[in-house]
């Protein structure tokens, strides 16, 4: 089970928070390539277009005679050889979509955020609040979580007008669903904030409560071992019963042989 630093919404600091079971650390490379692959072909719009020596116009005369010359023979100046010719092999307008399968992508998805929890660089916050759109609140909130020179990225839990108002203007600040992040969208952020309602787990207890715990527990201990010690007390005093008894036994025996 990893663990993630929570904060309160106005950047306090409360301790753990205990991630769901879907984030076990594993990271699968292979599919975050594939992610960031096809994510970045879906984003080509494919409007490159080149002409060849049949689109270009002109050319139809020969520019000189075959023989004669001392000059290669030409038969256009449209050929690829020459400034202003066609182009050979060029790019045409085309589609560069990639298509993943769905569990793929979420498989992906997943890698991206155990990646990200496993650096350290997941961040579990309370639901962002703002009554008003304000650039200033978002800086400051990212000022007091030592965020505001890295790139963020903030998961809400729903659609939240105001946080994503109040960041639009901060450079490399992105703002979205947590359901709609991609793998390219985690990967692309150094720190990934997101809301606790979003991602699931719970709060750990915070430090001092385990101290109580145990010394509570060292309490119990120590209660359960005092009967301990009177019970092996008991057996201490009955060996010694014993072995007095032993003697006076012996010392009687020495005594009738010597009568």
């Amino acid at each position: 089970m990893l663990e993630a630093q929570h904060y309160t919404a106005s950047a306090e600091h409360k301790g753990s928070y205990a991630l769901p079971q879907e984030f076990d650390g594993t990271v699968n490379k292979v599919l975050l390539y594939q992610a960031v692959r096809a994510y970045r072909n879906n984003q080509r719009q494919g409007t490159a277009s080149t002409k060849t020596r049949a689109d270009v116009s002109g050319g139809s005369r020969k520019p000189w005679r075959q023989k004669g010359t001392g000059r290669a023979r030409q038969g256009t100046t449209r050929s690829p050889l020459w400034s202003g010719g066609g182009v050979v092999f060029g790019p045409k307008p085309r589609s560069y979509r990639t298509k993943l399968p769905r569990k793929v992508r979420q498989s992906a998805r997943q890698s991206a955020l155990n990646a990200r929890a496993v650096e350290g660089a997941l961040y579990v916050i309370e639901t962002l609040q703002l009554e008003t759109p304000k650039t200033r609140d978002m800086l400051g909130l990212l000022r007091k979580l030592e965020l505001h020179e890295r790139k963020v990225l903030i998961l809400t839990d729903s659609d939240r007008p105001t946080v994503f108002l109040s960041s639009r203007n901060i450079p490399n600040v992105n703002v979205m669903r947590y359901a709609d992040a991609s793998a390219y969208d985690i990967l692309w952020a150094d720190t990934v904030l997101v809301e606790e309602t979003a991602v699931g787990g719970h709060a750990l207890k915070r430090p001092h409560g385990s101290v109580s715990r145990a010394r509570r527990v060292k309490k119990a201990t120590q209660t359960k071992a005092q009967p301990k010690t009177g019970a092996t007390k008991k057996k201490s005093t009955k060996k010694t019963a014993k072995k007095s008894k032993g003697v006076k036994k012996a010392v009687s025996t020495k005594g009738g042989g010597d009568a």
